[in-house]
């Protein structure tokens, strides 16, 4: 088996035992998960803090898996993300160097070129672990669905605002669940088991994304999920998930690379059903 498949097979089986995992190794799991490349440099005394647990228990989750100790673990991700993802890893300390010194004020147009920057680094994560089996996965969902829903709240509620508004240049019959009135539950009663829900949630998660999610599981509709982590509440419930985890800077966390994710969804579904998406045009300009 090769590394790279290691790994994979490893973060797989965490993702299926997760459940049944002590509260303290589940935080291990879940900081594993979202913190892969950070792994290869990073001591044992750094990630049990990073936890929030004490050592040992890095240990008792190496052996839980089939590892000697903590060190065996390493190596295996070590081979994979030491040099595939050392360019995003030290952009990233370099950004975190800047916003966590004591440095003079920065001018307004230093901070937004660092949130610019902190949003190529969500871009560049995405390009490195784009997962081409279940992208292709994900588009084959909505190119069979005969009714597609989109739910996503708060930050998030902005891209599902734009994948409603992209889809709906297909024939497919699009319902972007937006509770006004507070009718989420209405909203999402319909759906069926030929039809798909898009979710976009990351932490503290919508609790509203999260029903209308566990309502679709129950109806016989696929998940199609967008989100950081596949061992998050959205993860239990998805048909397919589709990870992102985005920069951010200054406390804010940047939507470029989720955005990005759902743009290159709807163009791959467009070409699979050879659509010809037309502009509107007003008077010699486009309606984007």
């Amino acid at each position: 088996m090769s590394t790279l498949n290691g790994v994979d097979s490893l973060m797989q089986r965490i993702a299926e035992e997760y459940e049944a995992l002590p509260r303290q190794l589940q935080k291990v799991a879940r900081y594993l998960e979202q913190h892969r490349s950070d792994l290869v440099v990073q001591r044992i005394n750094e990630i049990a803090d990073g936890c929030q647990v004490h050592p040992s228990a890095i240990v008792r989750f190496a052996q839980r898996f089939g590892y000697s100790g903590f060190t065996e673990m390493q190596a295996v991700f070590r081979h994979v993300y030491s040099e595939q993802n050392a360019p995003v890893r030290s952009y990233q300390q370099r950004i975190r160097r800047v916003i966590d010194s004591d440095a003079p004020a920065i001018s307004t147009a230093d901070i937004g070129l660092r949130y610019i920057d902190a949003s190529r680094v969500g871009l560049d994560e995405l390009a490195a672990d784009f997962d081409a089996e279940r992208f292709g996965h994900a588009v084959q969902l909505l190119v069979q669905a005969e009714n597609i829903y989109i739910v996503a709240v708060r930050r998030s509620f902005s891209v599902a605002s734009y994948v409603a508004y992209a889809l709906r240049h297909t024939a497919k019959r699009v319902h972007l669940i937006d509770g006004l009135g507070g009718m989420y539950r209405e909203q999402v009663r319909s759906i069926g088991k030929n039809d798909v829900l898009i979710a976009i949630s990351f932490p503290p998660y919508g609790k509203e994304s999260l029903y209308c999610s566990r309502v679709a599981h129950q109806h016989k509709a696929k998940v199609l999920a967008i989100t950081e982590s596949e061992l998050g509440p959205l993860a239990r419930d998805a048909s397919v998930l589709l990870k992102v985890h985005e920069g951010g800077a200054f406390g804010f966390r940047a939507l470029a690379a989720t955005m990005c994710l759902c743009q290159a969804l709807f163009v791959a579904m467009a070409y699979e059903l050879e659509l010809k998406v037309e502009e509107t045009t007003y008077r010699g300009s486009y309606d984007d």
